[in-house]
């Protein structure tokens, strides 16, 4: 019988202070290899200097940040309850919004196992699923 892995989920709140008050602070979900080597950088932004809200998705490889994938559609809203789904389909990352919108993000590293996760920001995580 094959043995059950655990994969441990990094949550970190957001912390009172950090952004400014009247601005949703970001949020992030981050999977990969370890904190200096991510397949998918997630985060949405609700107040970007250059476009205001958007969706930027970004890959890290031994410390370094790729090109940012930027989407200027973002559905999400502060107080609403959202289920995003990502899934990795081989060579792309695919992000499934609350509105039905998919964006898609290359697998830059060529990874096909994830065994870090973290979850950044000021928001509830209710469930979070492993397929």
């Amino acid at each position: 019988m094959p043995q059950k892995q655990c994969l441990p989920i990094h949550y970190q709140p957001y912390q009172q202070g950090s952004e400014t008050p009247c601005l949703p602070p970001p949020f992030q979900i981050d999977l990969g290899l370890d904190s200096e080597d991510l397949a998918l950088h997630f985060n949405p932004r609700f107040h970007d200097d250059a476009d205001g809200a958007v969706l930027v998705c970004n890959s890290k490889t031994a410390g370094c940040w790729g090109d940012e994938k930027r989407e200027i559609h973002n559905p999400l809203l502060r107080g609403s309850e959202v289920k995003i789904v990502l899934k990795l389909s081989e060579d792309v990352f695919e992000v499934e919004l609350p509105d039905g919108q998919e964006m898609q993000f290359p697998n830059r590293a060529d990874m096909n196992v994830i065994t870090y996760i973290r979850v950044v920001g000021d928001f509830k995580l209710t469930s979070f699923k492993i397929c």
